[in-house]
Parts: C-alpha cells; sequence; structure tokens
C-alpha cells in the first residue's frame, strides 16, 4: 500500500520542494486518459507527467516525435480531469519550443489554458534556454530534462546511456545549474551515470527526479503502461514490473471471446 502523506491534500510544485528539503523521495508516473490518472492520483504518486511517450505506448509510434500539441492537450485534458491530489506535468511536443520563444511560449499558454495543467516540462539546456525564460516570465513553472531526450533521437542516434564522457558529463552539470538558476522548479534525468546523478542531486537546491538515472535522485519516474505489463516488449535494465496486466488482460478477454462463441454470455441473470 502506499505510504504517501494524507496531509497533503493538493501537491503543488512548493510540495515538491518540500520533500527534497526532508529528505523524502518523490514518486512520479505517467497517464495519459482519465481512467488511469484517477488510478494514480489515488494511489498517492505526487507528480503526474502527460508524457510525450502518449506517442508511443497510446498511438503507436516508434518515437515521441509525431505527436502534436493538440494531441498532448487532449491527453492533458483527460488527466487533470481524473486527477484531485497529484502535481501534473505535460511535456511540451518536439517541435512547439525549440526554435522561437514566442512560439514556446504560445505552446505552453495553450496548455496551461486548455487541459488546466500545472506545469510543462522541456528537453534540453542551454540550447532552449530563451523559450524557457520567456516561459517563465509568463509564470508558467517549468520541469527541465536533461540526459537522454526522446525528441532528440535521432541526433544522438541511439538510446544508450548518455554523459559517460567527462565532457558531456560536465555540460550536464552546466546545464543543471543553468536551468535551477534561471527558475526551473525541478529537473528529470533520464539514462546517465548513477554516480552522475548523485553528484548533480547534491549540488542542485531544486528536486531531481530519475529515469534510469540510479537511486540517488530525489524522486524517480516511469511509464505506467511498463510497470504494470501493460507493454511486454519494452524491457531496459531500469524497468521493474509490478503486475503483468499484459497476461491478466489477455486471459480475460479470451475467456470472454469463449463465453460469447458458446453462448453463456449474456446468461438470463445477465438479461432484461
Amino acid at each position: 500500500m502506499s505510504v504517501h502523506n494524507p496531509d497533503i491534500k493538493r501537491v503543488t510544485t512548493h510540495t515538491i520542494q518540500e520533500l527534497k528539503n526532508k529528505g523524502e523521495k518523490i514518486s512520479a508516473l505517467t497517464a495519459y486518459d482519465y481512467s488511469m490518472a484517477r488510478v494514480v492520483d489515488t494511489a498517492g504518486v505526487e507528480v503526474i507527467l502527460v508524457g510525450d511517450s502518449a506517442s508511443n505506448v497510446m498511438a503507436g509510434h516508434e518515437t515521441t516525435l509525431p505527436i502534436t500539441l493538440d494531441q498532448m492537450i487532449y491527453h492533458a485534458s483527460s488527466v487533470v480531469r481524473g486527477v484531485k491530489r497529484a502535481l501534473v506535468v505535460v511535456d511540451l511536443p518536439f517541435g512547439s519550443y525549440q526554435g522561437n520563444s514566442s512560439e514556446a511560449l504560445r505552446s505552453a499558454i495553450r496548455i496551461m489554458k486548455e487541459s488546466g495543467a500545472h506545469a510543462v516540462k522541456m528537453e534540453g539546456g542551454i540550447e532552449i534556454k530563451e523559450s524557457i525564460v520567456r516561459i517563465l516570465s509568463a509564470g508558467v513553472p517549468v520541469m527541465g530534462h536533461l540526459g537522454l531526450t526522446p525528441q532528440s533521437i535521432y541526433k544522438f542516434g541511439t538510446y544508450a546511456v548518455r554523459a559517460k564522457e567527462e565532457a558531456e558529463a560536465q555540460k550536464l552539470m552546466d546545464d543543471a545549474h543553468m536551468l535551477q538558476d534561471i527558475g526551473c522548479f525541478s529537473l528529470v534525468l533520464e539514462k546517465i551515470p548513477a554516480a552522475l546523478t548523485q553528484k548533480v542531486s547534491e549540488s542542485l537546491t531544486i528536486p531531481t527526479i530519475g529515469i534510469g538515472a540510479g537511486p540517488a535522485a530525489d524522486g524517480q519516474i516511469l511509464v505506467i503502461h511498463d510497470i504494470l505489463g501493460i507493454t511486454n516488449e519494452f524491457k531496459p535494465r531500469f524497468l521493474r514490473r509490478y503486475a503483468d496486466l499484459h497476461t491478466v488482460m489477455t486471459e480475460a478477454i479470451g475467456h470472454y471471446v469463449d463465453d460469447v462463441k458458446a453462448n453463456s454470455f449474456p446468461n438470463e441473470n445477465e438479461a432484461y
């Protein structure tokens, strides 16, 4: 059972900071629809990310690049309607902020106004500083994202661990401090060495949220479909499965099909 603090009625960016200050780990998961968001929220997760990973797990795309701003707003709106407690953060999708700070601001404002979400997340460091500053200046909270940044997959050419070499590790450290200095309230660290995660997390005052980045981050995030075993072909080293719903659901649906074929569903008690 969850051990979340029932006294926290609504998680905010301030709440997340307080958790880091107290040394209490932050739990985060993705959600993309109303029903799943209700379950995740009820279970006590502090942060729900409406990730652009919806492009993969909801739409079946190979990468996160195809998902649009309108689609992200649709998913975010669905999630917000199902959440009473958690902080809802929404990914700004590829192409909606990288090249133009004015466009970045319009994208962030659309997400906040049309979905009712509480913050946005953006991938990258110094390269997108101008866009982040512009969004922050409008009062929109921003979560940063460094390390493996899936929107740049064609630049990297691989999903391998990032920042293993000294130069890239130093750039990540510099970017992390820059993101903190300009006002980001937290930072996702994805698929980097555990020792670097510890170094970054201890040097920052804002919380870090890790995925494939070891135990030293101030919190952890995974994709909900992965931890529940709904997706069963994705098996990275950092993933821990907490259920095998693919098997449970397949067997349940198979039983339904059998009952329909055998004309045993519906029975007398299930008819009017």
